[in-house]
């Protein structure tokens, strides 16, 4: 209990709500003041809850549920605290792989992600991707930033099964889910595979798309402006051929009909 009787969460279920608010912050491009405000919290209560500092307490995170409008204390979440408990806290669940935070650290870090550009023809695309250790879920996450098309800014769990060889960056938002599955890192560290996701087009269609994809690391990539890269822009030629070697050197197939 808290004080005056204030209820509050448990240590774990403080870091998994606190895993959501965070996500949901950066989904939708929001500041912690801002969302404080909504939610008729101060934002020392906020920023000490986020950081660890104070577990939530039940009147706050109702607050912060009426807010967002989502449920922070539904089945999911309690499933994926679950499974934190039940593997360790260096052990990612089952049905991510079992990895071990050791074990995956070397994928932990900034890339530059490119992809073809879903609104133009010919042209690439190009945003930030952090991939990192998240405590509250015992498992990495990932964020993407660096979008021109804010609104459709992803986040979400990363899968390490060892069976496949591969990487799975997974988004699920009620339901609605995007898949990346990129091979091992090369020699070089960048990460090749496909992108399956749905395109908006006019008024609410959406289209399900496949594209390749490739993340580089940050620092391997050098100076990189994000959004957009037409044909004659200065990092058009070196993304393409990294994009070309998806297909080329057979990471991915895309088979036609």
């Amino acid at each position: 209990m808290g004080e005056m009787g204030e209820h509050v969460l448990s240590a774990a279920d403080s870091r998994a709500v606190a895993l959501v608010v965070r996500e949901e912050i950066a989904r939708r491009r929001i500041t912690r003041l801002a969302l404080a405000d909504q939610a008729r919290i101060s934002l020392s209560t906020l920023e000490k809850a986020l950081s660890g500092r104070r577990p939530f307490t039940l009147a706050t995170t109702i607050r912060l549920e009426d807010a967002l409008g989502i449920n922070l204390r539904n089945g999911h979440l309690t499933s994926t605290v679950t499974a934190a408990r039940a593997y360790g806290p260096d052990t990612a669940p089952e049905d991510l792989g079992s990895y071990s935070r050791a074990g995956v650290s070397w994928i932990e870090g900034p890339y530059v992600t490119v992809r073809p550009s879903f609104g133009e023809p010919d042209a690439l695309y190009a945003y930030q991707t952090m991939i990192a250790w998240d405590e509250g879920t015992s498992s990495l996450v990932f964020h993407e930033a660096g979008r021109i098309d804010a609104d459709f800014t992803q986040n979400g769990s990363v899968s390490v099964p060892h069976q496949s060889g591969h990487i799975y960056l997974i988004t699920n938002r009620h339901g609605q889910f995007r898949l990346i599955i990129v091979a091992r890192p090369t020699i070089t560290g960048e990460m090749h595979g496909i992108l399956a996701t749905l395109q908006a087009g006019r008024g609410a269609q959406l289209t399900p798309i496949a594209a390749p994809i490739v993340l580089v690391p940050a620092a391997k990539a050098g100076p990189v402006e994000f959004g957009r890269i037409p044909p004659l822009h200065r990092d058009f030629a070196r993304f393409r051929k990294l994009l070309r070697r998806t297909i080329d050197d057979q990471f991915a197939r895309l088979l036609g009909v």
